[in-house]
């Protein structure tokens, strides 16, 4: 069973990603199976992440394959999207490169508050502090918190800066 961390669309795409919906002229809607192996615009879109920084960095596809302890045509298959990446292969990649994992995601519809949440290493902190209370009622109390502290940062309105005004005449 996935681990599903957050709410939202996240989660719904998550949930959704085995099935579309096919529509055929004159027929009714129904539902199909997709082959969960089978790679998303995601898959392609780290793909070509990869591929970037891996140019950017000077390394040939058997360079980073080696490293990677693949064969190149494997890497070859990351970069164009044919192939899933493990998330295991992925941090291996991205300290490889030399960049944060976030900014192998960049320009994905999952770049967005839960990259953000995964690419803070205090969320782990506080994920691993929040594992270690055992008292049911504390927990209750610290998400609450955190969550009233959540609302009201989106409420406060940002700062103005204060220094020349521009005159207008």
């Amino acid at each position: 069973m996935p681990l599903l961390i957050g709410a939202g669309r996240e989660v719904v795409c998550v949930l959704l990603a085995g099935f579309f919906l096919s529509h055929t002229a004159g027929a009714m809607a129904k539902a199909k199976r997709v082959d969960p192996r089978k790679p998303i615009a995601v898959d392609v879109a780290l793909g070509h992440n990869v591929r970037f920084w891996r140019l950017a960095r000077g390394l040939s596809q058997t360079h980073l394959a080696t490293r990677l302890g693949i064969t190149f045509q494997q890497v070859q298959k990351y970069e164009a999207g044919d192939n899933r990446v493990s998330m295991g292969r992925l941090v291996k990649t991205a300290a490889i490169l030399r960049v944060p994992i976030a900014a192998l995601f960049e320009g994905t519809e999952t770049d967005g508050p839960l990259l953000a949440l995964i690419s803070d290493s205090r969320s782990f902190r506080l994920a691993r502090a929040f594992a270690a209370i055992k008292n049911n009622k504390a927990r209750v109390s610290l998400v609450n918190m955190v969550e009233n502290i959540a609302a009201a940062a989106r409420r406060r309105p940002k700062k103005r800066r204060r220094g020349r005004h521009r005159r207008v005449g």
